[in-house]
């Protein structure tokens, strides 16, 4: 067989491991998982990579079989915790992202909750207000103002605070789909219909 008939089975090699150490070591970047997963089996930098969404749909099929109870009450939980980070800041006008949004969320997830405001600083005013510690986190995206990581007991949530014209801009993953956000409402009916 040549060597452009093993892509696609090598494509899917990559997204099968690249889930594994998502879901297993907690690796959130997907390039970073791909190029492990892809050096872990022996393949060679120049490999054809698959794109995050093949990756995705063998993440929901590993935890499916490998982590089903575990990972659906991770997720309800990690839920939870961010409709009450959410609930406290309505002035900024949160909306959940991410792993935790999208269903795909394992114990070793971060919660991303995305914020409005005209600049951190408020944010910064509000949380020291309240008295809830957080530590600067480097941005992932040139559009974020900030982001402020909370811990708490059992969670770490990145608080990305975006400037109020961004709340209106559709924002696209690297492949191509839309990166999807929820209001606290949306966030209680996933819970609600666990």
């Amino acid at each position: 067989m040549s060597q452009r008939h093993d892509h696609p089975l090598q494509r899917a090699r990559i997204a099968s491991a690249a889930a594994r150490l998502i879901a297993e070591d907690g690796i959130s970047d997907f390039a970073f998982a791909k190029h492990k997963a892809a050096h872990s089996l022996g393949l060679p930098a120049s490999t054809p990579m698959p794109d995050n969404a093949e990756v995705e749909a063998e993440l929901r099929i590993y935890q499916r079989l490998f982590q089903d109870t575990e990972q659906s009450e991770t997720l309800a939980y990690l839920r939870e915790k961010a409709i009450e980070l959410m609930a406290i800041m309505p002035q900024f006008s949160p909306y959940l992202s991410g792993a935790v949004l999208d269903g795909t969320a394992s114990r070793h997830t971060e919660i991303d909750i995305q914020l409005f405001a005209d600049s951190a600083k408020e944010v910064e005013i509000f949380l020291l207000n309240r008295k809830i510690d957080y530590e600067h986190s480097t941005p992932r995206s040139d559009r974020a103002e900030a982001v402020l990581t909370v811990y708490s007991d059992d969670t770490v949530a990145n608080l990305i605070i975006y400037p109020p014209n961004e709340e209106r801009v559709t924002v696209r993953t690297r492949d191509g789909r839309i990166r999807e956000r929820a209001r606290i409402d949306v966030v209680r009916t996933l819970v609600a219909n666990r």
